[in-house]
């Protein structure tokens, strides 16, 4: 009879935070079945998921390396809706142009123009948000002390 593992499991198993083995069934790199409201892992794929990760040695280093996943909102305050729109305009281009390492990284940029301010939402990882930021405080001027 086929053992099946719960994520709350197969996260203490692998020493991970249940939304990381959320996250790999919903890419795909962890197949799962959907059980009522929960997921459900067979050993046999919980041992071919572990067992491609310690083969690749790049699927692993790409665990380690994304293993913190941080998301952030910044109001950047604007005199004008010109302004506004050329930093929205900005920033999507330097998301459009990000480094493979960055992984899954999003960003979502809306002008309020009510409020005359830029509302940047961040997602990614710690070098995506770090760039972001500092990409940020390169274009608006303000220096991170």
């Amino acid at each position: 009879m086929e053992k099946y593992y719960t994520v709350e499991q197969i996260a203490e198993l692998l020493a991970l935070h249940p939304k990381t083995i959320q996250r790999y069934i919903r890419e795909g790199r962890l197949k799962a079945h959907k059980v009522g409201k929960s997921w459900r892992v067979t050993g046999h794929d919980l041992s071919v998921f572990t067992e491609n990760v310690g083969l690749t040695g790049a699927e692993a280093a790409d665990i380690s390396k994304n293993r913190v996943s941080i998301s952030c909102v910044a109001d950047i305050t604007v005199s004008d809706n010109g302004e506004g729109m050329q930093l929205v305009n900005l920033l999507t281009a330097s998301l459009n142009c990000k480094p493979k390492e960055y992984g899954k990284s999003t960003m979502y940029a809306q002008f309020l123009e009510h409020e005359n301010k830029v509302r940047v939402t961040l997602w990614g990882n710690l070098r995506f948000i770090q760039e972001m930021l500092e990409f940020i405080s390169v274009v608006t001027g303000q220096t991170v002390e």
